[in-house]
């Protein structure tokens, strides 16, 4: 698939706009007040809000009504998205031009701040210089967002060093380029940045650490698509949230994030180096406060802790335990031998997990499958017994793998108060409406421990099968599990 094909993935990758072109500025009939212009009474301040708040050629037209207003136009913080500058949307390929000089005019006509710029159909191909120009005025005029996608998606372009000079920037998100070298940014920084976005752009190893040293308050790091197997090493005293999806990564390290609080790896897969065993080395150095961390797959990530690489039989020790990570999920084959004996031994690292999400792989070939005994023989798991209180399974099928180990969770848990099964969707898999219902019963009649008043829920899933996207939104959400959802 090539990016242009992409490109509505990575539109669900991008935060919203502050400002929505939906609902238009327009007069409203209303009861009778007498002449009185309420409006006009407001503060300045609250004036600069409401413009603000409108996209942008609505907020031009505010400046025709009185003086006042063009005053609070020209000082207003505006929004600018470039989908909203032309009277239909999405525009057309034919409309470039048109796109390409509302943007000049816009950014031109207001001597800023800009709360928000955010490019996502501009085509940049024929206008470097233009673009550069662009964020001259954006730096010149205080940009605090910025979404910039490169259009019409030829991956090989570089982004323009003058991006990296904008220091006013709280959030950046840029998608399709090539990243500069990071040798010719100089001094350059991203003293207020705190969120960033990464999305299908050519990286070299060095690029994100790179960026990452230059942003000292940077809380928020999401990486989409990235293709060529990046040893990623991040050493952040600010880091809250590092999300990464649908990227090949030869390694993951968290060498010094003293503040992270979730580590989400959303279809991470190893390079085709066959060093790494075509598995992503994930280390976790120094989290302490990490919180939230997933998905941890057992075919496809060599987990390292402590100095020690957890492998099956790993006795647990206090190197290799996480005793901060409350809410855990793990994507696993269990139809494949090596795969399912790995996870007790991911869940002997984590021993105060409270919520349990696991995600059941297909696995068209199984490679042979567990005795029986195995589960018998696990022994205790301290957050089975004492710390689940919820526990999810996605694309549960009821193949024998996945019923071994929910008959050995169930029999073991003693504080479980949700158990939710969600089967594949019925419309796009194997597994019909009746046969889920089958599954369900089948559930019901398993030995329970000795949990009290658990509530269990069965059911077919709505998304595609394997999943729905990963939703950076959902992830850096910090008060809800990014895991339900």
């Amino acid at each position: 698939m090539d990016a242009e094909q992409h490109l509505p993935y990575i539109y669900t990758c991008l935060p919203d706009p502050p400002v929505s072109d939906i609902a238009r500025l327009a007069a409203r009939r209303a009861a009778p007040d007498h002449g009185v212009d309420h409006i006009s009474g407001l503060s300045d301040a609250l004036l600069h809000d409401i413009v603000s708040r409108l996209p942008f050629k609505d907020a031009a037209r505010t400046a025709v009504l009185a003086t006042r207003w063009r005053r609070v136009w020209l000082s207003a913080p505006l929004v600018v998205v470039d989908n909203h500058l032309l009277d239909h949307c999405p525009p057309a390929r034919a409309d470039a031009p048109a796109v390409t000089a509302a943007v000049s005019r816009v950014l031109a006509a207001h001597p800023g701040p800009f709360r928000c710029v955010h490019l996502v159909c501009t085509p940049m191909d024929s206008g470097r210089a233009k673009l550069k120009r662009w964020l001259r005025l954006m730096a010149a005029k205080g940009v605090q967002e910025l979404v910039l996608v490169n259009r019409p998606c030829p991956r090989e372009v570089h982004l323009p060093g003058t991006l990296f000079r904008i220091a006013t920037l709280t959030r950046l998100y840029v998608g399709i380029w090539k990243f500069p070298d990071v040798a010719s940014l100089g001094d350059a920084s991203f003293p207020n940045l705190r969120e960033l976005g990464i999305l299908s752009v050519v990286l070299e190893n060095g690029d994100v650490e790179a960026v990452v040293a230059r942003s000292p308050v940077l809380e928020i790091l999401n990486i989409q698509g990235s293709m060529k197997g990046l040893s990623l090493r991040l050493d952040s005293q600010s880091l809250r949230c590092v999300q990464i999806c649908d990227s090949v990564m030869e390694s993951v390290v968290m060498v010094d994030t003293p503040r992270l609080k979730r580590l989400i790896l959303y279809k991470v897969r190893g390079s085709l180096n066959p060093a790494s065993g075509l598995r992503t080395g994930i280390n976790i150095a120094n989290a302490p406060n990490l919180k939230a961390f997933g998905y941890l797959e057992p075919g496809k990530h060599a987990f390292e802790a402590g100095g020690t690489i957890i492998m099956y039989g790993v006795k647990p020790s206090a190197s290799t335990m996480f005793t901060s990570v409350t809410k855990l999920s793990l994507n696993v084959r269990f139809g494949v031998h090596e795969d399912a004996k790995m996870v007790p031994t991911f869940l002997k690292c984590f021993p105060n997990v409270s919520s349990l999400h696991i995600r059941c792989e297909r696995c068209d070939e199984p490679t042979g499958k567990l005795e029986l005994k195995f589960w018998d023989e696990v022994g205790p798991i301290v957050s089975i017994m004492l710390r689940i209180e919820i526990m999810t399974i996605r694309e549960f099928r009821g193949e024998e793998g996945e019923i071994a180990f929910v008959k050995y969770f169930l029999q073991n848990a003693r504080v479980l108060r949700h158990a939710v099964f969600i089967f594949p969707n019925p419309d796009l898999s194997s597994i019909s409406r009746a046969k889920g219902r089958s599954i369900a019963g089948n559930l019901t009649s398993l030995t329970w421990g000795s949990t009290q008043g658990c509530g269990i829920m069965a059911y077919g899933s709505a998304d595609p099968e394997g999943g729905r996207p990963w939703c950076f939104k959902t992830g850096a959400d910090f008060s809800r599990d990014p895991f339900c959802w």
